[in-house]
């Protein structure tokens, strides 16, 4: 079975989003199909990302990843933020997220960035033994810190 990658447009706007929408279920995040659409065609729309979509040969959506741009003022460069990425549970085991994070890792070197940072769940240890095996090195430098700016 052929898989593709292709950089997504708003022609496959309905299949990301429902990915997307199921990637937020996965960070236990209620399912809401038109806000996840509405958050995709933004992105999209604006162009303030970089999203790239598996597709089987039948045009399946099988996982995304999605970039966004950003810069180190320290090394003076561009520097993409690995920020989602997703297989679909039935497509899991293929080899999707490897090939997605490639695609992911080829689109930053034809941008000419520094690199590639990302975040994952301290428990996440699929995910944490994928980014390992691509050379991804934990950093142990650094700490995040978040605000919380919503009132809820």
């Amino acid at each position: 079975m052929a898989i593709e990658v292709i950089r997504a447009t708003t022609a496959q706007l309905e299949a990301v989003a429902k990915l997307f929408d199921a990637y937020r279920g996965f960070y236990q995040q209620p399912s809401n199909f038109e806000q996840s659409r509405a958050f995709i065609a933004e992105r999209m729309v604006g162009n303030e990302s970089a999203i790239f979509l598996a597709q089987d040969e039948n045009a399946e959506a099988l996982g995304f990843v999605q970039l966004y741009p950003t810069f180190s003022s320290i090394d003076a460069h561009r520097t993409w933020l690995l920020s989602d990425l997703f297989t679909a549970p039935a497509a899991r085991g293929r080899g999707i997220g490897r090939l997605l994070m490639n695609m992911a890792r080829d689109f930053a070197l034809q941008t000419g960035a520094k690199g590639l940072v990302l975040e994952t769940a301290t428990d996440n240890f699929t995910a944490q033994g994928l980014y390992e095996s691509l050379g991804y090195v934990r950093d142990t430098g650094y700490f995040t810190y978040m605000l919380d700016l919503r009132q809820d």
